[in-house]
């Protein structure tokens, strides 16, 4: 239940009416209180196609305990491995890539993706930009331009059909280029390289430090703040990229600068405060803004 309460506005004891979280997905968490709920904003949920009621469920971190005692669950256990820090994970994943003619297309189909009912467990977008610090600091040839990677979870069968869902939204988006990897070497390359995605960004320009914006809107309004984000950023003489968790409307900015000039330091802070701005005027919240060097 908690997933579905997007905010509450609150009538405190003294008097104060308060509102909790927004429509944005990212929120801090802080101490309770107690209150009289006037106002409760939920969040709708598509209707499946289908549902299966099992009569027995084991929950995945559980099956090699309880296996025996179910004749039914989630994932086989032996579609379960174990990953770098020993914790139970599911093999039959499947990770898709796809590229866009622009950063709208993609931020799109995210929306696209999640509104569809699609169990898609991450969905990440990376500019044409970020996607070229990749390929310099990874030796990658992956074509630079606006690209979205998804994972899928669930048996073989399900990931697969999910895959071939998203695939058709994103040919009605402009998306090409569409692959997936279902290998586990191929899929945690994959991965790799968007994990590593901030240190590829120094390798790309080793000499200046990265200012980190991180802001959240509603994943109706992901694909409007990043239009306007991209247009402002791209006219600026500093270099910068994006990262976004797109199914969240989770939007990272990368700015590039070089410190020691004053002018870079004020240009860097202007499109921070641009990028604040333009979220907080989409119903967004601000999460935290780092500012990052490397030692070479």
């Amino acid at each position: 239940m908690r997933d579905n309460v997007i905010s509450l506005k609150v009538v405190l004891a003294n008097g104060d009416i308060v509102k909790t979280a927004s429509r944005a997905r990212k929120s801090a968490a802080g101490e309770g209180t107690l209150g009289l709920i006037t106002e409760v904003t939920l969040r709708l949920q598509k209707i499946p196609q289908h549902s299966v009621v099992p009569l027995k469920i084991a929950v995945p971190f559980l099956l090699p305990c309880v296996s025996s005692f179910c004749n039914f669950h989630t994932w086989p256990v032996q579609a379960l491995g174990r990953n770098h820090m020993g914790y139970l994970t599911n093999q039959n994943a499947q990770v898709a890539m796809c590229n866009f003619p622009s950063v709208k297309d993609a931020a799109d189909v995210a929306i696209a993706t999640m509104r569809s009912g699609v169990q898609v467990s991450r969905v990440e977008l990376l500019d044409e930009v970020q996607v070229k610090a990749i390929n310099i600091a990874n030796g990658k040839n992956l074509p630079e331009s606006p690209t979205l990677m998804f994972e899928f979870i669930g048996t073989e069968a399900y990931a697969r059909e999910q895959t071939q869902i998203v695939r058709k939204i994103v040919s009605e988006h402009n998306g090409s280029d569409f692959v997936f990897a279902e290998e586990p070497e191929a899929k945690k390359e994959l991965w790799k390289v968007r994990k590593e995605a901030l240190w590829a960004c120094f390798a790309m320009e080793p000499n200046l430090e990265a200012m980190i914006s991180d802001v959240c809107v509603p994943l109706s309004h992901l694909g409007d703040l990043i239009s306007r984000s991209k247009k402002e950023l791209d006219a600026s003489p500093l270099v910068c990229t994006v990262i976004a968790h797109a199914g969240d409307g989770n939007f990272h900015t990368v700015i590039l600068f070089d410190p020691s000039q004053e002018e870079h330091r004020r240009e860097a802070e202007r499109l921070n405060q641009f990028m604040v701005h333009a979220a907080l005027s989409l119903e967004g919240i601000i999460i935290n803004l780092l500012t990052l060097s490397v030692a070479c």
